[in-house]
């Protein structure tokens, strides 16, 4: 079964409420299998809307990665960015 990858690019406009977020969304994540490859660090935007806050994490499955979105877990960790920032995101499967 192939892994897919979580790819967020995310410009936080509230740090705060962006914080509670963050705090409650990797537990989310890692309850679905998911670990992360990348979160923030440097980065270059070659293409497209520059987002300062890039992340990444891996889980074991398309379905995990789908479950975790969609789990009541996340939802309330996703209520804290809505506002507090600009987001992207995307599942992507991991070729073999």
């Amino acid at each position: 079964m192939a892994t897919a990858l979580w790819i967020a690019h995310v410009k936080v406009t509230d740090a705060e409420a962006y914080g509670r977020y963050a705090a409650l969304a990797t537990d989310a994540i890692a309850a679905h299998g998911g670990v992360f490859l990348a979160r923030g660090g440097s980065f270059e935007t070659l293409e497209g809307p520059e987002r300062p806050r890039n992340v990444v994490a891996r889980f074991p499955s398309m379905q995990a990665a789908h479950d975790c979105y969609y789990s009541d877990a996340y939802q309330e960790a996703l209520s804290h960015a809505k506002d507090a920032a600009e987001r992207e995101l995307s599942i992507v499967e991991e070729s073999a």
